[in-house]
């Protein structure tokens, strides 16, 4: 919020405080959207407010891989030509996103909904880690495993590596065969921020653990 943030009205601040809210912008990135927003068709505005108001109604998990989806299962999760064998394991959504764009990877997912940070208070039983855990003892009718293989693709960073770490832990009594992504992603790294190119090296290139 500026200094002369006074000189608006009071739906204006209102605003332009919740666009000062969101990550990456500041108070001027927040003045040009309502500028903008102002400027543009009440159509336009009610369009922006109805979109977001249907993200936040229909947008849920998939109750499988904990994907964002607004059906369930997700289109991943229910499409027979994926393989439902391989599982790659991410921190977010937005890492799925990624991987899915490098068009090399034809597994399924499951999404953690963050990463393991003791500073943070975020312990296993904030993330699906059990739901990992449980997708990957499932059996056939014959007792045979369901899963193959887990690519554990949390971000190179302290707190991905010790989330990574930690997943290892859990399912080595499974007999799973546990990769982990080729370092073609630098460390301290995101994958969010990761070209196609790096992503698609990273999974060809991965490594048992």
């Amino acid at each position: 919020m500026t200094d002369h943030s006074m000189a608006y009205s009071a739906s204006v601040r209102r605003l332009l405080d919740l666009f000062g809210k969101l990550p990456g912008v500041g108070s001027r990135s927040a003045e040009r959207m309502v500028f903008h927003i102002l400027k543009g068709s009440t159509d336009e505005a009610m369009a922006l407010a109805d979109a977001i108001r249907a993200v936040k109604e229909h947008v849920r998990h998939c109750r499988v891989c904990y994907h964002l989806t607004e059906v369930d299962p997700c289109e991943i999760c229910r499409n027979p030509s994926r393989d439902a064998g391989v599982i790659c394991v991410v921190e977010q959504s937005k890492d799925l996103f990624q991987i899915e764009a490098t068009g090399t990877y034809r597994g399924v997912y499951h999404v953690l909904l963050g990463h393991l940070a003791a500073l943070d208070g975020i312990t296993p039983e904030n993330l699906t880690i059990d739901a990992l855990v449980k997708r990957v003892n499932e059996r056939d009718a014959a007792g045979n495993p369901l899963v193959r293989e887990v690519i554990i693709a949390t971000n190179p960073t302290m707190d991905g590596d010790g989330t990574a770490l930690y997943i290892q832990n859990r399912l080595e009594a499974s007999g799973v065969n546990i990769t982990r992504l080729a370092r073609g992603l630098p460390a301290g790294a995101q994958i969010e921020q990761a070209n196609k190119a790096i992503l698609a090296d990273a999974l060809a290139g991965r490594v048992k653990m």
